[in-house]
């Protein structure tokens, strides 16, 4: 059997520099400024945990990752691996990442986004996809007030998972 997740995330970029990067797919992309947010505010890491979250039922961005930060952990590899623990046996196949953005320009740091993901879900960086978008201007993102992402999530599932 084969569960489908899907996630999605945004934030707008800090208005005041807080000195902290910007972080997407778990890389810091130099040289510009970060995402606002209470964790790192890595987009494509929260979409992906959202994603994870909607083949388990249990919503790890919100009180669990609010309580993680609150104690200190704003990595959110951390949000990824805790949302994992509760895969019950559940394999990730595949995932799709569509970002959406107008800048930073992210063609050359797609590779390395890719393995990023891989690692964390111990799978093959060929069972990573990555796109990146300016959608033309036509929303925030596009207008260059922050970054928004979406994640499609395929998962096998044995008899005892489900």
């Amino acid at each position: 059997m084969i569960k489908v997740g899907i996630g999605q995330d945004s934030h707008r970029f800090e208005e005041k520099p807080s000195g902290k990067p910007l972080v997407l797919g778990g890389l810091i992309i130099p040289r510009h400024k970060a995402l606002d947010g209470n964790s790192d505010a890595d987009v494509v890491l929260h979409a992906l945990t959202n994603a994870i979250s909607s083949v388990t039922g249990v919503n790890i961005l919100g009180k669990i990752a609010d309580d993680m930060c609150k104690s200190g952990i704003t990595d959110s590899k951390a949000y990824v691996k805790e949302a994992l623990k509760y895969m019950n046996r559940m394999t990730v196949s595949h995932v799709a990442i569509s970002i959406e953005c107008k800048t930073p320009k992210l063609f050359d740091h797609i590779p390395l986004m890719k393995k990023s993901v891989a690692d964390l879900l111990s799978i093959s960086p060929d069972s990573v996809g990555i796109t990146a978008t300016s959608g033309e201007g036509l929303t925030a993102f596009g207008q260059g007030l922050g970054i928004q992402a979406f994640c499609i999530l395929a998962v096998l599932c044995t008899p005892e998972s489900v």
